[in-house]
């Protein structure tokens, strides 16, 4: 504890130093976030020949606790930094790295999940979106849906089928695809909410290059579980960075530096608590608005609340820091997103009863702007994102209890 104190107070100490000497409210948040990227504080956890540090997350999560208390933009949010960065650095080929990470840690690309299809949700390996090698390139057709901003991604992480092999996992591959060409078509869905966080893409002869191959052809299957396992562990525990999605296309780069803490703020939504799972502090916020209607119940579920935030943190730090050398690394993975699933339910059912008769309501001149029934119309969306609880109970059921399939 000693010795973690001390470096805590090291890392706030160097980065104050830096934001002083290089904070300037009036850059746009493009610069700021080269500017960070470039210090290695975006990504302190990453290796440092990838704009990191080599710090254990525990150690980097002090640089976004900094980041808040001295109320300067933190790194880029978006599934670049949470999904595509970790798994071109676990499968990407120097060339791949070079290309691609520069732009992820800086904001100036997004990018989005290809992964589920009508008939392949659950079921991942059974995709049915095709790529056809034609000489250096691979012609790509099918149908993806349930893809978080595909409408403002510069790139996909795509699984196809690349050959008829009878063995379906065997037959899979990773693909980084470019999202603005020809042959993409992107259907914003809309949700209860009135948001369209979620879209349909559709895919007709679109071009994939042998340079865009993650992990190697019909090598895919191991790619995606490193994407799907970072996707647990970013949506059991994840991080709170600036709000909104990077990119030229998500307008967040030329938008002042001084007003993105702010614009955060703004945006903050009942679906973007369930997605960072840190439903409490409304929930606490609504209590103290609330006095009034609380009693031995409520205040027994907000203390329950509080401890189940805290035990899926806690779950979601020990499964990053302990890596992939742990054998019960993807079921530990599933845990952590089962936990954030539960507290996301806890905190509907208590935010709505704190409200009484207004949770009826759902408008932007309600109790915190509404934010708690937005949460209420998403909830039911975090038992089904990066998998069921169904497949995350399988997973446990397998790779820790040992039990038989089905």
């Amino acid at each position: 504890m000693i010795e973690e104190a001390n470096y805590a107070g090291d890392v706030a100490e160097e980065l104050s130093e830096w934001i002083q000497a290089n904070w300037d409210p009036d850059m746009s948040l493009g610069e700021w976030w080269e500017l960070l990227a470039y210090a290695r504080f975006a990504v302190p956890h990453w290796p440092t020949e990838w704009f990191g540090r080599g710090w254990s997350v525990k150690k980097a999560q002090l640089v976004m606790a900094t980041l808040r208390t001295k109320k300067v933009p933190g790194p880029p949010a978006g599934l670049g930094i949470m999904l595509a960065g970790p798994t071109l650095l676990a499968h990407g080929t120097l060339e791949q790295k070079e290309r691609f990470l520069p732009d992820i840690v800086t904001g100036r690309s997004n990018w989005c999940q290809l992964f589920s299809e009508p008939g392949a949700g659950s079921d991942l390996a059974s995709v049915r979106t095709r790529a056809v090698r034609d000489g250096v390139r691979w012609n790509v057709t099918g149908q993806k849906v349930w893809t978080s901003n595909g409408q403002l991604a510069d790139y996909g992480m795509l699984l196809a089928r690349t050959s008829d092999s009878e063995a379906r996992h065997h037959n899979l591959t990773w693909f980084a695809l470019d999202m603005e060409q020809p042959g993409i078509d992107v259907h914003p869905l809309r949700e209860m909410t009135g948001r369209s966080l979620f879209t349909e893409v559709f895919i007709d002869d679109a071009v994939a290059h042998d340079d865009d191959v993650v992990g190697g052809v019909d090598r895919g299957w191991r790619v995606a579980r490193t994407t799907l396992m970072n996707e647990r562990i970013g949506l059991g525990g994840a991080g709170g960075a600036v709000g909104g999605v990077p990119g030229d296309r998500g307008g967040m780069l030329k938008l002042r530096a001084g007003d993105a803490t702010a614009t955060a703020v703004r945006r903050n939504s009942g679906t973007s608590l369930v997605m960072r799972g840190q439903a409490f502090d409304v929930v606490r916020q609504l209590a103290e608005q609330r006095p009034q209607v609380l009693n031995a119940l409520t205040r027994d579920q907000i203390a329950a609340l509080y401890a189940l935030e805290e035990v899926a943190q806690l779950t979601q730090r020990r499964l990053v820091a302990e890596g992939e050398q742990n054998p019960s690394y993807a079921a530990l993975g599933s845990i952590s997103k089962l936990l954030s699933t539960r507290s996301t339910r806890m905190a509907r059912n208590v935010g709505m009863s704190l409200l009484q008769s207004e949770g009826m309501l759902f408008a932007n001149d309600r109790s915190l702007a509404g934010v708690m029934q937005e949460h209420f119309l998403f909830s039911p969306a975090s038992t089904i994102y990066g998998g069921t609880d169904q497949i995350q109970l399988n997973i446990i059921a397998e790779r820790i209890l040992g039990l038989p399939r089905d």
